[in-house]
């Protein structure tokens, strides 16, 4: 097996602290990455949480398109675009240890899960912070997850997600509580680039 490294080796890896994917991406670039219509999807008073957020340039975008929606953008650098505009917050931290003060009824991650460990531990904790109609859409690679017990999708469709090969996209819509049966072991960084030409980390589970 591949030499394996839990979340706070990952998190000083060069490849993670180096990723480029989804730092100055505009509001557009969310359709073209997530097939998201976000500025359509949000109206005043809703609530937008996105995961790897990068420099939020799109965020801050969207305050300004959509006034009086709830914006959050978490990423483990501090590299935003300039402090943050009214209705719009800014939190560095991991995404696999923060957790929310409530619901949202937009989550998304462009191209991030590509550097997180354990990416599936993320999927089902994203799944309890969804409202009872919230969309979750991310960037999603299932050859990147290693069970050892081939393909993963089937077990991913069955806790309600939708996953896209070709596009390679991994959504659910409305909150739910979910259990997949792995157990994360840990991820390699040297895994070498993935589907977008950038080095990205693959994960590791065994069967429970």
């Amino acid at each position: 097996m591949a030499r394996l490294l839990g979340d706070r080796e990952l998190e000083s890896s060069s490849v993670v602290a180096n990723r480029d994917m989804n730092r100055e991406r505009g509001l557009a670039g969310y359709g073209r990455e997530l097939g998201v219509d976000v500025a359509g999807v949000v109206r005043p008073g809703a609530r937008w949480l996105d995961l790897c957020c990068g420099s939020g340039a799109a965020l801050v975008e969207c305050a300004r398109v959509v006034p009086g929606v709830s914006i959050t953008g978490v990423d483990l650098v501090d590299f935003y675009a300039g402090p943050a505009v009214g209705g719009v917050e800014f939190v560095t931290a991991s995404v696999g240890e923060w957790e929310p003060d409530g619901a949202f009824d937009l989550i998304t991650c462009v191209h991030g899960l590509h550097y997180v460990g354990d990416k599936l531990g993320l999927l089902t904790r994203v799944a309890s912070w969804l409202t009872g109609g919230g969309l979750f859409v991310a960037n999603f690679d299932w050859r990147t997850v290693h069970t050892g017990h081939g393909r993963l999708t089937g077990v991913l469709r069955e806790a309600g997600f939708v996953y896209d090969a070709r596009r390679r996209r991994i959504s659910l819509t409305g909150r739910r509580d979910v259990s997949l049966p792995l157990r994360y072991l840990g991820a390699d960084d040297r895994a070498g680039p993935n589907y977008t030409g950038q080095p990205g980390v693959d994960s590791h589970y065994v069967r429970v």
